[in-house]
């Protein structure tokens, strides 16, 4: 299915909009409700290959769309974060478990102090346009240890 010529430029501002609001999002910690929670593990792991896993807890009440867990991971340098993969998150007021893999280069992280930020973020459709809708998130100095 193609769009309309004159559509696509709507459709263009309207994806860069919402890349926007993704990008000027507040920084952590941020919670939409006091009971919405998200927790960072003080122990993460990294492989020789630059594989990480980090994990938490997650509590969430209601959605109107998907929920993820995010998680990105920072070390010498603030500004240069590293995105370590999602999880899809359940909304029923329960405290959960998440773990997020994914892999750097090998030479980016290493075994050592690390500040990780987990965000818990739903995709809230407004206009057929999905949305970011923050929970909440949490930034935490971590320990990286080899696995």
């Amino acid at each position: 299915m193609s769009l309309r010529p004159a559509l696509r430029p709507a459709v263009r501002t309207a994806a860069c909009a919402a890349l926007f609001l993704l990008a000027a999002a507040p920084a952590a910690p941020a919670s939409a409700d006091p009971f919405e929670t998200v927790t960072v593990d003080p122990t993460g792991y990294i492989a020789p290959d630059g594989t990480v896993t980090l994990s938490g807890t997650y509590r969430c009440l209601g959605s109107a769309g998907p929920v993820f867990v995010s998680s990105s991971v920072a070390q010498n340098s603030p500004n240069v974060r590293h995105g370590i993969g999602g999880t899809r998150a359940v909304c029923d007021g329960m405290e959960h478990r998440w773990e997020n893999t994914g892999t750097t280069s090998a030479d980016k992280l290493e075994p050592g102090t690390a500040n990780v930020e987990a965000t818990l973020m739903e995709l809230n459709a407004q206009g057929g346009l999905p949305l970011p809708r923050f929970h909440a998130a949490q930034r935490e100095d971590v320990t990286l240890t080899e696995s």
